[in-house]
C-alpha cells in the first residue's frame, strides 16, 4: 500500500492593491502632486492672512560737552536693548494708545556697530498704528534720555520719525504660493524616495515549492 501525503503550500504574497498602485504611478507624479499641493497650500496661506505693515523710527545718541563718540554708540547700543522693555514701554502706550502686550508683540529695535542710532519698526494690520506705535517707542527714548543725560552724558534726538506705509511687508499670496510650492516638490521628492520599487519577483510571484515527500513516497512502498 503505497501512502501520500501532501503538504500544504501557500499561495504566492502579492503586494496590497494600494501598494501595487502606488508602485504602478509614474515618476513623476508624486513630484507633480506635491508642488500642486504646496502651491495650493501657500497661496491660501497667503491670501487669507491679513497683511502686515511696518514702520521705522530712527533716534541716534549724541555726546555730550562731557563725553565723546565712543560713549555715545556704547549707550546707542545699551538704549537698543532697552526699547522694547516695560520702563520705556509704559510711556510709550499712553501716546501709541494700545496697551503694553501689544507693543512688546509688535515692536522690535535694532542698533549699528558703527553708528550712534537705534531703528525701531512697529508691525501692525494698520499702517497708520504702526505709524503711531514706532514713533511713540522713539519718543519715550528720547524722554528718557533726556532725563538721564546729566548721568550718561549722553542725550538721543529724533533722527527720522516713521511715516505711513504704502504697501504691506508680510508676503504675497504669489510668493508664499511659490515657497509651499516648493516645500511641496521636496516631500514629493522624498516620497519619491521612499516609494517601494517594483521588482521582477513581484511581477513573478513566489515559486510555488512542493512538499517534501514522505519516506513511503521514496519508496513507492511501506
Amino acid at each position: 500500500m503505497t501512502l501520500k501525503t501532501e503538504s500544504p503550500t501557500s499561495p504566492p504574497r502579492r503586494p496590497r492593491g494600494a501598494l501595487r498602485r502606488l508602485r504602478a504611478l509614474p515618476s513623476w507624479s508624486l513630484l507633480a502632486v506635491g508642488t500642486l499641493t504646496g502651491a495650493l497650500a501657500g497661496g491660501a496661506y497667503g491670501a487669507l492672512t491679513p497683511p502686515a505693515y511696518s514702520a521705522s523710527a530712527y533716534v541716534v545718541a549724541v555726546p555730550t560737552a562731557k563725553s565723546d563718540p565712543q560713549t555715545a554708540l556704547g549707550f546707542a547700543q545699551a538704549y537698543g536693548r532697552v526699547a522694547t522693555q516695560l520702563a520705556l514701554l509704559g510711556d510709550a502706550q499712553v501716546w501709541a494708545g494700545v496697551p503694553v502686550r501689544t507693543l512688546r508683540e509688535s515692536v522690535r529695535s535694532a542698533t549699528s556697530p558703527d553708528a550712534p542710532m537705534v531703528a525701531v519698526t512697529a508691525t501692525s494690520a494698520r499702517p497708520d498704528l504702526a505709524v503711531d506705535m514706532a514713533n511713540a517707542v522713539t519718543r519715550a527714548m528720547t524722554r528718557h534720555a533726556t532725563h538721564t543725560k546729566n548721568a550718561t552724558h549722553v542725550e538721543l534726538r529724533q533722527f527720522s520719525r516713521a511715516v505711513e506705509p504704502t504697501e504691506p511687508s508680510s508676503a504675497s499670496p504669489a510668493l508664499t504660493g511659490l515657497v509651499g510650492a516648493s516645500a511641496g516638490g521636496l516631500l514629493g521628492g522624498l516620497a519619491l524616495l521612499a516609494r517601494p520599487r517594483h521588482t521582477d519577483a513581484d511581477s513573478m510571484g513566489s515559486a510555488v515549492v512542493p512538499g517534501p515527500a514522505t519516506a513511503a513516497d521514496a519508496h513507492g512502498q511501506l
